[in-house]
């Protein structure tokens, strides 16, 4: 039977949680770590995905009681999720306030600061993959659970009402169909002959 590996053990350094699901802060490049250093070959999405998979299983050793990997389920997983709303950025109106609905309100509001849709898919995705990558079975991913996946619906959907915009799918392009050449039109349009060439 396949186990998961369970997350480092923690350190002194590492006994808080560190919360950055951000992608695009606090990233330092390559060339500025040391060239010893394993890390420095990762791309940005994996040094990512490496920050968020510590930081929940930091969050499941801090857990009351405490969780291992193997026992944790989509639930545990909304929890660490509605955890990570306090550190969130982005205002979500609430249906009292008067600016509900409003892309760009023109005055502060005492709404909540919220985690952003698009950063909660980010994370789900790269824990999802790590989970599968430390040994764990896609049919048993936490982070793929059915109920993790409507409460991420949800939130996108009271965000967008929030906000007065909507989210939808990006329209796949399809590529342009080749245009066929007659050969009756090839045949008519050859190239003149060369001077001094007899015809």
């Amino acid at each position: 039977m396949d186990s998961i590996q369970e997350f480092e053990t923690p350190n002194a350094e590492t006994s808080n949680i560190n919360i950055n699901i951000n992608t695009t802060s606090n990233i330092t490049s390559a060339s500025s770590s040391s060239s010893s250093s394993p890390s420095s070959t990762l791309s940005r999405y994996e040094n990512q995905k490496r920050r968020d998979w510590n930081t929940f299983g930091q969050y499941l050793r801090n857990h009351r009681p405490p969780l291992s990997l193997s026992r944790c389920s989509g639930a545990h997983v909304l929890e660490f999720l509605r955890y990570l709303d306090q550190f969130g950025k982005t205002k979500v109106h609430t249906q009292l306030c008067p600016f509900f609905g409003h892309p760009n309100p023109p005055a502060p509001c005492p709404c909540p600061l919220r985690q952003a849709w698009g950063s909660l898919d980010a994370l789900i995705g790269r824990l999802r993959a790590a989970f599968e990558e430390h040994g764990g079975k896609p049919e048993a991913n936490p982070f793929g659970a059915r109920a993790v996946r409507l409460y991420l619906r949800e939130v996108r959907d009271s965000q967008a009402k929030a906000r007065g915009i909507s989210y939808e799918k990006k329209k796949r392009k399809r590529p342009p169909k080749p245009v066929e050449v007659s050969t009756a039109l090839v045949a008519t349009v050859s190239p003149p002959p060369p001077d001094g060439a007899s015809q």
